[in-house]
């Protein structure tokens, strides 16, 4: 997560101490220091099926979906200041709190391709540059039709470019001021340039429909999404209760409560004291010493976050791809998963997006060769090279990832120099200075990723790869409007990161949750920031 939920470039803004619940005495066992876990995964945040549906559900969920009961579920929150403005989201909890209010336009499915959701439908023109989006039948929690007006209104809203909405820059390719109502139902949007994958904007994090002219939401906000508001106390908690007349079917449960709990022993101790159904974020020890105790469930979202070491390719040692090349073979992935992850994860091959719609699954898996790095490096004239390793403690891992590739390295000759960094400043710290440091990354499409990180112009392009021919590639596939010719472009792009690109991406870590026994319905096979995840209309208590 970038530095804050789904940016995927970092991992949150820390909260500020919440205040727990008085209802909650287990999760006012240790004092509240925030830990806030950012949706995306790197640095910033940002599902299933057309409309309903969740994709794969947890094993054992058999038997029928029953009605009734309340959901309480624990994440890490914002403190006093938190918000239920869908826009200004940047947490985890924000995100979860968004999605059960309101509803996108579209959302991401598994593997994070766009999915309908108040849209019913989307339809380009031949140059891909004009897009036509047709409402579904949906109607606000005050009975208000959801119309074209609203959809313009929130996406207008969230450009002010004197506020710092979360979706502001996913919207960019949209020319607001030229977009128009054609009726209630039809919205035309003109863009700045051909996007093939405009529906990726669609369902950008934060990107939520609010009606026309809404302003406050912490006091009574209206949404259109599967629960309606109940009462909030920002830090603490958010009552919710089902919308009987979702357009995509009535939830399960009567009632959905979020408790505030920052520290993870809280949220596992609620769990097994019986004071919550579902606890978010836990790590991968926890998760190991309660998996096959029978008290709790434990929920794997494999492929939620990347793990990787970005390397500077505008300056020595890493403006020589034979050097990066080096650092590919150097590392040894298994170890840096079952160190750094504590084996709750799965080995990289260099490219972001494991699993996604578009990733190149058919280059051949990296693996460790010494012998060839030490060759690289003599060739490249670094024979003995020594450099700095930048981390923090900003991310789960990080500090022992830097270790372990620092003695890694040190097998073919290179010397890497730790050095560990401010939480409070390290995504800022290391965009731009630095040569080497760690870094990970929440779910989001792969040509997000790309266009965010990897061209020319990108504003978050922590590995300097900076390549005319690149973005060239990628504005082809942007105005390719086939879907086989657009993916062997994406293709192309990602041989050329796997050949010589500044990402060493050497795992990718599962998301995990804790569940009551009694909990059924929710999705084991949802990254992060996609839809079925945090997703508590489909979910119920048998």
């Amino acid at each position: 997560m970038h530095d804050h939920v789904p940016n995927p470039d970092a991992s949150g803004t820390p909260a500020a101490p919440a205040a727990p619940g008085p209802r909650f005495p287990a999760l006012r066992r240790r004092g509240f220091l925030a830990v806030t876990g950012g949706l995306a995964a790197a640095g910033a945040v940002t599902l299933a099926g057309c409309s309903g549906g969740s994709s794969g559900t947890v094993e054992g969920d058999g038997g029928r979906p029953k009605r009734g009961g309340r959901l309480r579920a624990a994440f890490a929150g914002g403190g006093a200041s938190e918000t239920l403005d869908p826009h200004l989201g940047n947490l985890f909890a924000d995100a979860a709190r968004a999605k059960a209010l309101f509803d996108k336009l579209a959302d991401y499915g598994s593997d994070l391709a766009a999915r309908p959701r108040l849209a019913a439908s989307w339809e380009a023109n031949k140059k891909l540059d004009r897009w036509t989006v047709t409402l579904r039948k949906a109607a606000f929690h005050d009975g208000r039709p959801v119309t074209a007006a609203d959809v313009l209104y929130s996406y207008r809203r969230i450009a002010d470019p004197e506020k710092a909405f979360r979706a502001k820059a996913s919207l960019e390719p949209i020319d607001l001021a030229a977009s128009r109502a054609v009726n209630p139902r039809t919205v035309e949007f003109v863009l700045k340039r051909p996007t093939a994958e405009f529906p990726n904007v669609l369902a950008a994090f934060g990107a939520y429909i609010v009606p026309e002219g809404a302003t406050d939401f912490d006091r009574a906000p209206v949404g259109s999404g599967p629960f309606r508001f109940v009462s909030f106390a920002p830090g603490r908690s958010t009552v919710l209760k089902r919308n009987d007349d979702y357009w995509d079917g009535a939830p399960h449960l009567d009632g959905l409560e979020f408790v505030v709990a920052n520290e993870e022993s809280a949220r596992i101790n609620a769990l097994l004291g019986g004071q919550i159904e579902y606890a978010h974020e836990l790590n991968p020890t926890t998760a190991r010493a309660h998996e096959k105790s029978g008290q709790v469930r434990i929920v794997r979202l494999r492929n939620s976050a990347m793990q990787a070491f970005a390397m500077k390719t505008d300056r020595p040692p890493f403006d020589d791809k034979r050097v990066r090349e080096a650092f590919f073979l150097i590392a040894d992935r298994q170890e840096l998963v079952d160190g750094a992850l504590s084996g709750a994860g799965v080995v990289g091959n260099d490219l972001f997006g494991k699993g996604y719609q578009y990733y190149a699954d058919d280059l051949p898996q990296r693996a460790q060769d010494l012998d060839r790095a030490r060759h690289l490096l003599k060739r490249a004239g670094a024979e003995k090279l020594t450099t700095t390793l930048d981390t923090s403690a900003v991310a789960a891992g990080f500090t022992e990832a830097a270790v372990i590739f620092r003695d890694q390295a040190a097998k073919a000759g290179v010397t890497l120099k730790v050095r560990t960094g401010s939480k409070d400043t390290y995504w800022k710290d290391v965009l731009d200075s630095g040569t080497l440091c760690c870094y990970r990354s929440g779910a989001m499409p792969i040509e997000s990723h790309i266009s965010q990180r990897l061209l020319t112009d990108s504003t978050t392009n922590a590995t300097h790869w900076r390549h005319k021919d690149f973005d060239a590639l990628y504005q082809q596939a942007q105005s390719t409007a086939d879907p086989a010719a657009r993916a062997g472009l994406f293709q192309r792009m990602q041989r050329r990161l796997y050949a010589e690109g500044g990402f060493l991406v050497w795992g990718f870590g599962d998301w995990i949750l804790g569940t009551a026994q009694k909990v059924r319905g929710v999705a084991a096979d949802a990254p992060a920031n996609t839809l079925d995840w945090a997703r508590f209309d489909t979910v119920w208590l048998a």
